[in-house]
């Protein structure tokens, strides 16, 4: 019996000994780094990837070809789903926002009444006509109109908003500099997500902006 079972003890044993060296030397092991993002790079790389074209035709364009904004709840929209997202302090009746503080980054002025903030398209929705939705159905323009995954609505001034209109970064820049280069950088994310085109002096317009932003450049 104990001849039997002392192969079986020893064996036993030298496991135990080999799982105890084991634990007591492991060592954490690094895990592998995330594959590339795909994207689309940099906001430089980005702008190099959009097409040039000139301005198309504003020929059949109406605001209403652009469906917004879109229920977002009982009695709420999308309006209100941004106002409540950039705001701080909300106030709220029902699912409407009443009351709040906005910082309007493009003329850096501290708003407290939501009549006076207006949800700009980053990229105004004539511009993005010319640049190529004129070829989309009124839903996907109603899915660029009420993006809320790109950064393509902000809450702002309605004064600075109404300045700005449907001009590109060639014809109009916040008057806040200091937004410039977020400002240039989510331009050119949400017309490289909806595959738009740029004018050449949109393009050069926005090299300039992003060229003193080296985060900008950075993957």
């Amino acid at each position: 019996m104990r001849t039997r079972s002392g192969p079986r003890v020893a064996v036993t044993a030298a496991l135990a000994a080999a799982l105890a060296l084991g634990a007591a030397g492991c060592v954490a092991v690094d895990e592998p780094e995330a594959p590339p993002s795909s994207s689309g790079g940099n906001a430089a790389q980005k702008l190099a990837q959009l097409s040039v074209a000139g301005a198309g035709s504003m020929k059949g364009y109406s605001r209403e070809r652009f469906p917004h904004w879109r229920d977002t709840g009982k009695n709420c929209d999308v309006r209100d789903s941004v106002l409540k997202r950039d705001g701080e302090d909300i106030r709220l009746s029902g699912c409407n926002v009443v009351g709040g503080r906005w910082e309007s980054v493009y003329d850096d002025r501290a708003l407290t009444d939501p009549s006076d903030v207006d949800i700009d398209h980053m990229v105004p929705l004539a511009n993005a006509w010319r640049s190529g939705a004129d070829e989309w159905d009124d839903a996907k323009r109603g899915d660029f109109a009420n993006d809320m995954d790109r950064p393509q609505l902000i809450a702002v001034s309605k004064n600075s908003n109404r300045a700005k209109g449907d001009q590109d970064p060639s014809q109009w820049k916040p008057a806040n500099r200091s937004f410039w280069c977020q400002y240039a950088e989510n331009w050119v994310a949400v017309k490289h997500h909806w595959r738009l085109t740029v004018t050449t002096a949109e393009k050069a317009a926005l090299t300039d902006m992003l060229e003193g932003c080296t985060w900008a450049n950075k993957p």
